[in-house]
């Protein structure tokens, strides 16, 4: 049994607090939030038997095994160090985090910590599986473009004020680019097992429009608009867009295409033709299905990311998208940014691996059975 700690309570907390509600092998036996009237309420929602305003005093806690920071970028790096100096696994809200060098200070302080990031969310889907396994024989051969479009409509105007860190550089760290990019190339990217290199990135980002003003909270100077191409030591090109608050119709596409052939996919729990082929034919190309079906109702996205968490620690292995794998998506997303400043392309330098800080011999040890210590306080569900 892994007893959890939820840092944040916000509205993505009650998504991790109701998924964790259905595994047996974890509890959340905290939470804790600065607002401390929101803090008891979500203890008292969900039957928790522990609230605190106070991180560091869950961090110190032994018995807490792992912490999930459901709160804004700016805020998740500190307290993921801090967690990881107490012993503690970690699972982090998307974006993985401001930028590159904060992934990296996290990668050198967690040990033999498990470190996970929710970006993953849209690989726990058969779909995903039955694209990740094809990929992995190889039959598209080498790899030529990597292709993501994610357009949708604005909407009606929001009817409560938007909330003020979604488009704000030094709050979040970008705007719609890290908001969704991070989940299209945790998607495209993971379903590549994470191994490519990137060479050279060009992008522009548009911030929101005067037509769509009210959509964005005052000050907000992050992008609703990214467009970017990013090239890769493997011989791969990905074109990248997305946009919200604009003009554009609606276009969501996913596609991975080498030398044997082409798949296109798709992320956003689709009800049909979810992964399609199309490769060589004597008539030229033919196209076939080879996964179809209904996902759209299924909570895949937030009930797989704390499953796949709690079994990383109990079974000691690497979770679906750990630190390290996030690091590639933070070094695209501080090149595009940085080509979309400046103007010019940005060439990446090598990445070298970060020397992991060893753990303590007592913060290295599993989750130990708790039943006498937690028979007093309860169960959290």
């Amino acid at each position: 049994m892994v007893n959890l700690a939820i840092i944040g309570c916000g509205v993505i907390a009650q998504y991790h607090l109701r998924a964790l509600a259905k595994l047996t092998n974890a509890r959340v036996a905290a939470v804790c939030d600065v607002r401390t009237e929101v803090a008891q309420k979500t203890a008292a929602e969900f039957h928790i038997p522990r609230w605190s305003s106070n991180a560091a005093e869950l961090f110190a806690d032994p018995s807490i095994d792992a912490v999930i920071l459901a709160l804004p970028a700016n805020l998740r790096t500190l307290l993921a160090l801090d967690a990881f100096r107490h012993g503690k696994h970690v699972l982090t809200e998307k974006p993985v985090a401001m930028n590159a060098a904060e992934v990296r200070r996290l990668i050198a302080a967690q040990g033999d910590r498990v470190g996970a990031v929710c970006s993953s969310r849209y690989r726990f889907f058969d779909s995903a599986r039955t694209a990740r396994d094809y990929l992995r024989t190889g039959a598209l051969g080498a790899l030529r473009t990597i292709t993501v479009r994610g357009i949708n409509p604005p909407g009606a105007p929001p009817v409560n004020p938007p909330p003020a860190w979604r488009l704000r550089r030094d709050l979040n760290g970008g705007g719609i680019f890290v908001n969704w990019g991070c989940y299209d190339l945790d998607y495209v990217f993971g379903l590549l097992d994470f191994r490519l290199t990137p060479r050279f990135a060009l992008a522009r980002t548009w911030q929101v429009g005067e037509p769509y003003r009210a959509y964005a909270a005052p000050g907000s100077d992050a992008e609703t608009h990214v467009a970017a191409i990013v090239t890769f030591a493997e011989g791969c090109v990905l074109t990248y867009e997305r946009a919200e608050f604009s003009t554009l119709p609606r276009d969501n596409h996913w596609q991975i295409t080498g030398e044997r052939g082409t798949l296109t996919l798709q992320m956003l729990k689709a009800k049909s033709a979810n992964v399609v082929l199309t490769e060589p034919d004597p008539a030229g190309v033919r196209t076939r299905v080879l996964w179809e079906g209904d996902e759209s109702v299924l909570q895949h996205e937030h009930e797989g990311v704390v499953a796949d968490f709690v079994d990383a620690i109990l079974g000691r292995r690497k979770p679906a998208t750990s630190l390290q794998d996030a690091l590639l998506f933070a070094r695209v997303a501080d090149a595009i940014y940085r080509s979309a400043d400046t103007g010019r392309p940005v060439e990446f330098a090598p990445e070298r691996k970060p020397k992991a800080r060893a753990r303590s011999r007592r913060q290295a040890v599993q989750p130990k059975s708790r039943a006498k210590r937690t028979s007093s306080r309860g169960s959290s569900r």
